[in-house]
């Protein structure tokens, strides 16, 4: 149940504050904060990462659609075991993140981000996040950080699990 509140906390918190930029700012303005480090500037975002694909609304909708499909499968799986609270805490991230810009794709055919980091690196300075998108990014590093195989162990890389060793054993005569 803790999983499914902060899914919908993190969804709750991004959708207030966009809210609330797409409201009080004019689209472009920008304000520093934080001594500057951080610009709160409003911007339509219509593609995917980095307005990839934005000639393409249908097939960003759709993709995003799926992706939030699958990730709801895994979430439902994971949250039937008892064990691996890293990686549905991850899960539960990236969920309230995504359906908060999938709802924004669905409901305005953009998703409005409102702030950046300002940097001597012009590619740095031009990437303009939301709420949510840094709640996928923390939460996609717990699930690469809490996954597991199969049979429950750490995924290890490079390495066979120990349940592969297991198969292995019993097929050698």
């Amino acid at each position: 149940m803790i999983y499914v509140l902060i899914a919908a906390a993190v969804f709750l918190l991004d959708l207030t504050v966009k809210g609330l930029v797409d409201k009080k700012r004019e689209l472009g303005e920008e304000t520093p904060i934080l001594q500057g480090r951080i610009i709160l500037r409003k911007y339509y975002n219509e593609g995917i990462v980095f307005d990839r694909l934005q000639r393409w609304p249908r097939l960003v909708k759709l993709l995003c659609g799926v992706m939030m499909i699958l990730l709801c499968g895994m979430w439902a799986t994971a949250l039937r075991r008892r064990d691996n609270r890293g990686l549905k805490l991850g899960l539960s991230l990236v969920i309230g993140g995504g359906a908060s810009n999938l709802w924004d794709r669905l409901t305005k055919n953009h998703v409005v981000d409102y702030f950046s980091i300002r940097s001597r690196f012009p590619r740095i300075r031009r990437i303009i996040f939301n709420i949510s998108d840094w709640f996928i990014f923390l939460g996609s590093i717990c699930m690469l950080l809490f996954q597991r195989d199969t049979d429950g162990f750490p995924v290890k890389r490079g390495k066979e699990s120990k349940r592969a060793k297991k198969e292995a054993k019993k097929e050698v005569p």
